[in-house]
């Protein structure tokens, strides 16, 4: 399939329930870190899009919404064009004016630092990344803690940022700024807002 065509291809079958289906669930996983929830990927994007994570895009993003590729999506003539299309983005080689970031290669991503964190009088002025991830059955595992938590939850994606935990103990510190993630699996997703505590669970 060509590029121009994959681009006009792939979206919501229906645009108005399926946004609302996957805003629900990405509003149940803000305000309850680290809870896995299962939504139906009903976008189909070109690669190295997934599904999921094309779907979140399709729900949350739009003609004034300022958005940050990596450079597997970046190079992708077909991804960016499906991106445009469905959602009417504006793409930005800066990572500090993106109100989004969407993030295929998790290793080679930039730091939190580079993101942007909003001011104390506008802390909404911050991006917002979505991490594409295998699933929620990492080796490694974590106990999260805070707001929409009732003690504790343990969260456990398949793969992180490199240095997560100092990078996020950083990004917590600067409360009420600060970054917010969002995990897209293959059928299910989570999220970390800036207010969640994470520590490393000990074997």
């Amino acid at each position: 399939m060509k590029p121009q065509t994959q681009m006009f291809e792939g979206g919501f079958p229906d645009a108005v329930f399926d946004a609302q289906l996957v805003f629900r669930a990405v509003m149940d996983a803000m305000a309850n870190p680290g809870r896995i929830v299962p939504v139906d990927p009903r976008a189909t994007p070109p690669a190295p899009l997934s599904p999921l994570a094309a779907s979140i895009a399709a729900t949350l993003f739009d003609q004034d919404t300022i958005v940050w590729c990596d450079k597997p999506i970046s190079k992708s003539d077909a991804a960016v064009g499906w991106l445009r299309f469905q959602t009417g983005m504006m793409l930005s080689s800066e990572a500090g004016q993106a109100d989004f970031a969407l993030v295929t290669d998790i290793d080679a991503m930039p730091s939190f630092e580079a993101f942007a964190k909003g001011t104390a009088e506008y802390p909404d002025q911050s991006t917002t990344l979505i991490l594409q991830v295998e699933g929620f059955d990492g080796a490694e595992q974590f106990d999260l803690r805070g707001p929409g938590i009732e003690e504790s939850t343990l969260f456990a994606p398949s793969h992180l940022p490199r240095l997560f935990i100092e990078q996020w103990a950083a990004n917590r510190a600067a409360f009420p700024r600060g970054i917010d993630l969002i995990f897209a699996g293959k059928d299910r997703l989570a999220a970390l807002p800036r207010t969640t505590r994470v520590t490393r669970r000990e074997s």
